[in-house]
């Protein structure tokens, strides 16, 4: 099985509860096709870069697995179908987007260096 990364942009106009049933939609797809869900994060209502279907915004899904790929043809024609899915990417994670993404989040970039701390001299 390989690993993959989905983002998912759906409609503003849904509810927040519409948009987590979209999305458990696809998280059913992907466990009933043998997927294994490795992370999920939503990013919330953002604007986007450039306007879809005349919308500015747009909520963001991002859900990493792993999956035979025959699996991910289905799933992207279920994208496809739904029409509350304004544009779709999935990608397939080589071995350094997958260290990334763990180094990611375990917090490994969250981390400011210090500063040296430097001591006042009293004149």
């Amino acid at each position: 099985m390989q690993q993959y990364e989905t983002v998912i942009i759906l409609t503003p106009l849904l509810s927040e509860e519409v948009s987590k049933e979209v999305i458990a939609k696809f998280r059913n797809i992907l466990t009933e096709g043998g997927a294994e869900i490795v992370h999920e994060d939503n990013w919330g209502l953002k604007k986007l870069a450039y306007p879809i279907e005349k919308k500015t915004t747009g909520f963001y899904h991002l859900t990493e697995f792993k999956a035979p790929g025959e699996l991910i043809g289905k799933l992207e024609i279920e994208y496809k179908r739904d029409e509350r899915v304004m544009r779709f990417l999935t990608i397939k994670l080589d071995k350094h987007a997958i260290a990334y993404n763990e180094k990611k989040r375990s917090g490994a970039f969250n981390k400011k260096a210090e500063a040296p701390k430097t001591e006042e001299v009293a004149n």
